[in-house]
């Protein structure tokens, strides 16, 4: 259930549907004794679609996100276990052309494919199942192992973990399955806006790994005060950086995050 009520609260978080929907509230109460507030509830979520969707704040809220970790060195030697999250290919679209539908984060699977090449004795596990709510949607994990075995990668090499619906059962159920040693160096390879959250949740779970981002959607700090070119871009770009600064709040109030706004750890990340 509790599950279900985060869908719930996501769908109206999120900044593109909830301005969307004060203007449907504003339109329908232009035809009632409570018209004034309709203009204003109407034209303000104009002025909020313009404002997120084409100034530079879906950047500035995104960009602390990406430049919490650098990235990976491997100079530290290689790693004993790679975990990758799901979230880089549209189950529902590879299942419908029985094929594999990559997404703008396709870079989490590519990548993995290179360190599997670059450390052929480390372990690697897939974490992705299916997080849909009103349809029924294969785990992403069968469509991941198919295009890493088209990369190279054997499909006995990888283990695929296709129960977990979010990031909290991402580390739960991947840790059941790594059984990391102490001493062992496990790495997650996931978005660089994602890694803050997802880091604070893997440390609350038991599992400590080494953060590899990957799916940068900005050239770095240079771009907070840079504007979107259409309303789409910008929006998208707020939409997912929200998302993120919603989930580590909500991750951490809830007891499911180390801390408020995870970051690297001396000798660890560094």
């Amino acid at each position: 259930m509790l599950y279900y009520a985060s869908k719930v609260f996501g769908f109206f978080a999120i900044p593109s549907n909830f301005v969307i929907l004060v203007g449907i509230t504003g339109a329908l109460l232009l035809r009632t004794r409570f018209s004034r507030w309709g203009w204003r509830l109407t034209v303000g979520s104009l002025v909020l679609l313009a404002v997120i969707g084409l100034s530079p704040v879906g950047n500035a809220l995104i960009v602390p996100l990406e430049e919490r970790f650098p990235p990976w060195d491997h100079g530290r030697g290689a790693p004993h276990g790679m975990v990758v999250l799901g979230g880089a290919l549209s189950p529902d679209v590879s299942h419908a052309r029985d094929t594999v539908a990559l997404n703008e984060a396709a870079e989490r699977l590519t990548t993995v494919a290179e360190l599997a090449r670059r450390y052929p004795d480390a372990r690697i596990i897939f974490s992705g199942g299916s997080g849909a709510v009103l349809f029924a949607e294969r785990p992403e994990a069968e469509f991941a192992l198919r295009l890493l075995e088209r990369l190279g990668v054997p499909r006995g090499r990888v283990i695929a973990e296709d129960k977990s619906r979010n990031t909290v059962e991402n580390a739960r159920f991947s840790r059941e399955l790594a059984q990391p040693k102490p001493g062992e160096r496990w790495v997650l390879v996931t978005s660089a806006y994602h890694l803050p959250r997802a880091i604070g949740i893997f440390r609350k779970a038991g599992f400590p790994v080494e953060a590899y981002p990957v799916d940068w959607r900005t050239r770095g700090t240079g771009d907070v005060l840079r504007p979107f070119p259409t309303l789409g871009e910008g929006l998208r770009r707020t939409d997912t950086a929200m998302r993120e600064w919603i989930g580590l709040l909500a991750y951490w109030i809830g007891g499911q995050s180390s801390e408020l706004f995870p970051g690297p750890v001396r000798g660890a990340e560094m």
